[in-house]
C-alpha cells in the first residue's frame, strides 16, 4: 500500500494579519487539502497570532519573540514541520501569497507523475494581482539540464529549473533533513536562491505552471528594483553565498556572479538615492568580508525558538 505523502504548508508572517487570514483561508480551501499548518509569527506587532488561534489550526503557531527575517523564519518553520508533523513535503510562502484552490493540487501532480527519483522540489507560477507574471519570482531555469531532464519536466507540464522562491515552492523532507535548512542569518534576500540551489545541486527542480499563487505585493517590481538601504543585505549575502555556500558549482559561481555585477549596476542606474545604495554596497561589502554566515542555533538562540526545533536546528548544523 503506497502511503499518501503528507505536505505541510509553512508561512512566515509579520505585520500583515489581514493578508494572513487570506492566506490561510486559501490553505483550507485547497483542492488536494494540505495536512497540516505551521505559522511562524516573526515578533509581529500586530495581532497575526489571534488571527492564526481564531482558525483553529492546531498545533500550527511558532510565536518568535524577535524578527529572524525571511531566512530564519523558513529555517523554523521547515525544522517545526519535520518534528511535529511528520512532513513529507514543505510547501512554503509569504504572507502575502495567496495560493489558487488547485496550486498545490498542480504541485502534487508533477510530483506523483514525475518520473525521477532524484525530485526534490517543486515552484508554483507567481503572478501579480492583476494576473500577469510577477518579475520578482520567476524561478531561474537550469541552463545545464539535458535533453531527458527537459523531456522528463515537459511530460508532466513542467520546466527543469535551478532555483525557487520562497514564494511557494515545495521541498522533500528527507533532502531538506540532509542537506540543512535555510541559514537563518542572511535575514533576508538570496536566502531562497542558497537555499533551493543548495537543495537542488545534484538534484532535480521543476517550475510548474499548472499551479499558481497571486503574490499581493504593494507593486509588481522586478529584482534589480531600488531596494534603498537593504542594498546591503543583496551585496553582503551575495557574497557569503559565492565564498561559502556548498549550494553552486565553480562554473555557477562565475556566471552567477558576473549577472549579479549587472544587476547591481542596472539597480544604480535605476535609483533616485544613490547615496544610499553606495552606503548599503559598502556595508554589505564589508560584513560579506570580514565574517562569514554563523550557524543557525547561534542566529536564534534566545529567539523564541521552541526546544524541540531548535534541537532540530542544531541536529542539521
Amino acid at each position: 500500500m503506497v502511503k499518501t505523502p503528507r505536505v505541510t504548508a509553512v508561512v512566515v508572517a509579520y505585520n500583515r494579519r489581514d493578508l494572513l487570514a487570506e492566506v490561510l483561508e486559501a490553505l483550507a480551501q485547497q483542492v488536494r487539502p494540505v495536512d497540516s499548518i505551521v505559522v511562524v509569527n516573526n515578533a509581529s506587532t500586530d495581532d497575526t497570532s489571534a488571527v492564526v488561534r481564531e482558525a483553529e489550526l492546531g498545533d500550527s503557531l511558532v510565536e518568535l519573540s524577535d524578527n529572524t527575517g525571511g531566512a530564519g523564519g523558513f529555517a523554523v518553520g521547515m525544522a517545526a514541520a519535520i518534528v511535529r508533523h511528520d512532513a513529507d513535503w514543505i510547501w512554503v510562502m509569504d504572507d502575502d501569497t495567496v495560493p489558487s484552490k488547485t496550486a498545490l493540487l498542480g504541485l502534487m501532480n508533477a510530483v506523483n507523475r514525475y518520473s525521477n527519483q532524484d525530485l526534490a522540489a517543486v515552484g508554483s507560477r507567481v503572478v501579480w494581482t492583476d494576473g500577469s507574471e510577477h518579475p520578482m519570482n520567476t524561478p531561474r531555469m537550469n541552463p545545464f539540464s539535458t535533453a531527458n531532464e527537459t523531456s522528463a519536466a515537459d511530460a508532466v507540464g513542467a520546466l527543469p529549473v535551478r532555483s525557487l522562491s520562497f514564494v511557494s515552492s515545495m521541498y522533500r523532507a528527507d533532502v531538506v533533513r540532509g542537506v540543512g535548512y535555510p541559514i537563518a542569518d542572511y535575514f533576508l534576500w538570496n536566502d531562497d536562491f542558497e537555499f533551493s540551489t543548495r537543495i537542488l545541486r545534484g538534484r532535480r527542480g521543476l517550475s510548474v505552471p499548472g499551479s499558481v499563487v497571486v503574490h499581493k505585493t504593494a507593486r509588481r517590481g522586478a529584482t534589480d528594483d531600488d531596494p534603498g538601504e537593504r542594498f546591503r543585505f543583496e551585496v553582503r549575502n551575495k557574497i557569503w553565498l559565492f565564498r561559502h555556500s556548498e549550494a553552486l558549482s565553480p562554473r555557477e559561481k562565475f556566471l552567477y556572479g558576473i549577472s549579479s555585477l549587472l544587476r547591481w549596476g542596472r539597480t544604480v542606474m535605476k535609483s533616485h538615492d544613490r547615496a544610499t545604495l553606495k552606503t548599503g554596497f559598502a556595508d554589505g561589502w564589508r560584513e560579506g568580508w570580514r565574517r562569514r554566515p554563523r550557524r543557525n542555533t547561534d542566529t536564534l538562540r534566545n529567539k523564541g525558538v521552541p526546544n524541540d526545533v531548535f534541537a532540530e536546528l542544531g541536529r542539521a548544523g
